[in-house]
């Protein structure tokens, strides 16, 4: 059954345009045959501005590249040590809404987090998934034909000192946190198995296929 089968795809250390055409590439492209995908990568670093971005929340990039994209929310910053899943979710088939689909991705880490004692929380006024009030992981999504593309970053293990640059999702001095300093998942390559895990577990799929690559 399709609804309850989920492609986990571990694509590695990719640049962002390339992984950011392809998810948009297959979406365009996908049918109600089409399976649901989870896409788990980490890119080199780089800034990415939502449709809605202001530019006035980058504050100095520096050397670091700003790419405008098509997802929702405003900044933010990709590195090496942060899990970045991208789930490639047909959300009618599944008979769900964005707002579902955003509570489901979110509980999920909580949920991932909660196996290492680690408490963390979402907010209904500004998605993503915190930890004493800093901020641990970051969503923004966009929906095309019913069908989800963009995803999630995760702090694992990273040099931090980039969110400094900007005014992260659009708030200044909002403080990032990150898994490794709080005793959550110490490497991304763990933190991917256990969100495959906990993720698959809310939205429902009992079957899990494992790729390496988009191939």
């Amino acid at each position: 059954m399709l609804e309850s089968t989920l492609h986990v795809r571990f694509l590695g250390t990719q640049d962002y345009e390339s992984v950011w055409h392809a998810m948009q590439e297959y979406t365009d492209n996908r049918d109600n045959a089409s399976p649901d995908e989870l896409w788990l990568v980490e890119h080199p670093p780089v800034f990415t501005q939502g449709q809605a971005g202001k530019s006035e929340h980058i504050l100095d990039p520096g050397d670091i590249p700003v790419i405008q994209v098509d997802r929702g929310g405003q900044v933010t910053y990709h590195g090496p040590g942060q899990l970045v899943a991208y789930p490639l979710i047909n959300i009618k088939r599944l008979n769900i809404g964005v707002r579902q689909l955003v509570t489901n991705i979110e509980n999920s880490i909580v949920m991932m987090l909660k196996h290492y004692q680690v408490n963390a929380y979402a907010k209904a006024d500004a998605p993503g998934v915190y930890i004493d009030e800093r901020k641990v992981a970051s969503l923004g999504l966009r929906i095309r034909k019913g069908c989800s593309f963009h995803g999630l970053a995760l702090n694992v293990d990273m040099d931090m000192s980039p969110f400094q640059r900007i005014n992260p999702c659009g708030y200044a001095g909002l403080e990032m946190a990150q898994c490794k300093q709080v005793g959550g998942p110490q490497t991304v390559k763990e933190a991917g198995e256990q969100l495959v895990n906990t993720l698959s577990q809310i939205l429902g799929y009992q079957n899990l296929i494992h790729h390496k690559g988009l191939s």
